[in-house]
């Protein structure tokens, strides 16, 4: 069964970009997947999730981030001694299971698909087993969700339109207000990163592992 997620998911990355950034992808995903022991690899095109009625309008299908790249930011992060970490559009919970290796205590995720979110919940479950951390997975549309008030790190890979990241960075600003505090951004494919721009949030660091994807690191300006 996995052979041919792996399959499915190498055509789909070489139709998208090519199969050179196919073939590395999929190797880092194996390697990803036997050192963190989940099951997160593959993508959906959250035709599962509109045929319950759910409005899918503003969301992208889902895709993993790379291990490699979650890897050096988190390394890059690590030094801050941040505690913890909220993944929005967390899918299955690879970000959320990786956390906890590079000093996270807590990790939260925020997710509309609930297939996705059982998903999650079970890989968190066998990352527990070997390194203990507390988690929490939310079954819920990011527009709507309140940020927790000790998140200092977030996670947003390009899950949503122009729309949702409005409404997603207003809920950050309105946990800000009601509880200070030094908070990080992990921006993943920023294609809206004037949103963040126009909110005073600088670039304090950036990540092109492949030409074809780009991370930032954002921190509240002062």
């Amino acid at each position: 069964m996995k052979f041919f997620i792996y399959i499915r998911y190498f055509f789909f990355l070489a139709n998208k970009w090519d199969i050179s950034f196919a073939w590395k992808s999929i190797l880092d995903d194996r390697r990803g997947e036997r050192k963190y022991g989940i099951d997160s690899t593959g993508f959906d095109d959250l035709r599962h999730v509109a045929g319950k009625g759910i409005d899918i309008s503003h969301a992208t299908l889902y895709m993993p981030a790379p291990y490699r790249l979650l890897e050096n930011i988190f390394n890059y992060l690590q030094p801050f001694s941040l505690h913890h970490f909220l993944d929005i559009g967390a899918g299955k919970g690879r970000a959320l299971c990786m956390a906890p290796s590079f000093g996270f205590q807590a990790v939260e995720g925020v997710e509309f698909s609930k297939k996705f979110c059982m998903e999650a919940e079970a890989n968190l479950a066998r990352c527990n087993r070997k390194k203990t951390f507390d988690w929490k997975i939310h079954h819920n549309d990011a527009y709507y969700f309140d940020i927790p008030a000790k998140a200092d790190c977030i996670l947003i890979f390009n899950p949503f339109d122009e729309f949702l990241l409005a409404g997603v960075i207003q809920n950050i600003e309105n946990s800000l207000q009601q509880n200070p505090r030094r908070l990080y951004i992990i921006y993943i494919t920023p294609l809206y990163k004037d949103l963040f721009f126009e909110s005073g949030y600088d670039v304090i660091a950036r990540f092109i592992p492949e030409e074809y994807m780009e991370a930032i690191v954002l921190k509240k300006s002062g």
